[in-house]
């Protein structure tokens, strides 16, 4: 067998390993080992894989991912969180659907703390949808703006996966970061957009009910105690890294550290805190570097066989132009979406995508953040949408997937826009990236 005819089989075995229901990891490190032994020259080949997997795992720009993950799981296991929704829960007064628009607003700044697309869901979702159906909310009110919003954190900074894919990638994580900041930003504008007019369209599906009165120095006192405090924190990552003053790695490490002396500021940081905020970002961190090993060495042995090249070869002589390839690129980042978890997918298309985009003359930085918006909406996009799921299990009993999807339409519709503005603006993702 040629050495290509064996990376497409190294590909295929991995394939045929997680259709038998083997773990991401596992099933990429077995066809590893299998690649290396068969295309590398047995023993010679396995010994390379482990330098290759070291020195994939002891890059300095990764000690960012287990102190994202920190500062997200020390503001919430902290309380912090829940100080902030309930101080904008007061904050928004009587507004009609006011729940709805702070499930968005507490969504995105929680987005920017912590980084997680499934925490930042769970926890609206256990939080908000009870007492939105308490209140009387239509389903499609509580649900949607939730499983929406739900996936800000994958675009607005620091974003976890964003780092994973940076490192992937090989691209500059600190732009990367800071491109997906207005894009964010103007996808949460959209999504309070949709609940304004779903609120003017359909009134009872988000009734009024009656509030106790607080003064406006209550409100002010809610403001300066529970909310601009983690002004601090996004300074801390967004600012030092804009500023130039931190990496995203160092940024990192002051944020995690702001949140911790946030915490003890307010008297939360118990020791109970702290044991599980460690314990999960120990969990957390080991099965992401444990994706890390195997996806590195997984795109060094297609690069290797020359599979990689010859995907790109024949992408790249396809008679299209390159906006059309760039869509079915993001088609195909969709449908993986729906059937598989968002790192297994970019384990499967880096080694491809990133080499044809480069070739078709798209900004590497631009195009990550691209990747990560279809990512984003893989999660939301029926019938198999991770987030569906998920937001399905913390909702009322009762609730449907069919319900839980069409909630998410609108959002989606929004999603779609964005991706719009993003090719016909691309510098909506790149200005900011030009003061690094």
């Amino acid at each position: 067998m040629s050495e290509l005819q064996l990376g497409l089989l190294v590909f295929a075995l991995v394939l045929a390993l997680m259709a038998l229901g083997v773990p991401v990891a596992f099933a990429f490190l077995g066809a590893n080992l299998a690649g290396a032994w068969l295309l590398m020259g047995g023993w010679p080949g396995l010994l390379q894989l482990v330098d290759n997997a070291t020195a994939m795992v002891t890059r300095f720009t990764l000690v960012a991912v287990p102190l994202f993950v920190l500062m997200g799981a020390l503001l919430f296991h902290s309380g912090l969180a829940l100080r902030v929704f309930d101080a904008l829960d007061t904050l928004f007064g009587r507004l009609p659907a006011r729940l709805s628009y702070l499930t968005v607003v507490g969504g995105a700044t929680f987005s920017t703390l912590t980084g997680s697309t499934m925490a930042n869901t769970a926890m609206l979702g256990s939080l908000m949808v009870p007492e939105m159906e308490r209140r009387g909310y239509a389903r499609y009110m509580a649900i949607g703006p939730i499983v929406g919003t739900g996936g800000l954190a994958m675009l607005i900074p620091p974003s976890s996966l964003g780092v994973l894919l940076g490192s992937l990638a090989r691209i500059d994580i600190a732009a990367l970061l800071i491109a997906g900041l207005l894009p964010g930003l103007l996808l949460a504008g959209l999504y309070l957009l949709v609940i304004w007019l779903q609120a003017r369209m359909d009134p009872a599906a988000a009734p009024a009910y009656e509030l106790p009165r607080i003064g406006w120095s209550r409100r002010l006192w809610l403001l300066l105690t529970n909310i601009l405090p983690l002004g601090l924190v996004i300074f801390s990552v967004i600012g030092f890294i804009v500023l130039g003053i931190a990496t995203p790695s160092e940024a990192a490490a002051f944020g995690a550290l702001s949140v911790a002396a946030l915490a003890a500021a307010r008297r939360c940081l118990t020791l109970s805190a702290c044991r599980k905020a460690l314990l999960s970002t120990v969990r957390v961190t080991g099965t992401v570097f444990l994706v890390l090993i195997a996806s590195s060495v997984f795109s060094q042995l297609l690069a290797f066989a020359g599979s990689s090249q010859l995907a790109v070869d024949w992408a790249v002589g396809l008679d299209a132009p390159p906006v059309a390839k760039l869509l079915l690129m993001f088609a195909v980042l969709l449908l993986l979406g729906m059937f598989m978890d968002q790192i297994s997918i970019l384990l499967l298309t880096i080694p491809v995508f990133f080499p044809l985009a480069a070739a078709l003359g798209f900004d590497p930085v631009w195009f990550g953040l691209v990747v990560l918006l279809a990512l984003e909406m893989s999660l939301t996009t029926p019938p198999f949408g991770l987030l569906l799921f998920l937001m399905q299990g913390v909702a009322p009993r009762g609730t449907t997937l069919g319900q839980v999807a069409s909630a998410a339409l609108p959002f989606l519709a929004c999603d779609a826009l964005l991706v719009l503005l993003l090719l016909l603006f691309p510098g909506l993702a790149l200005w900011l990236t030009g003061y690094l």
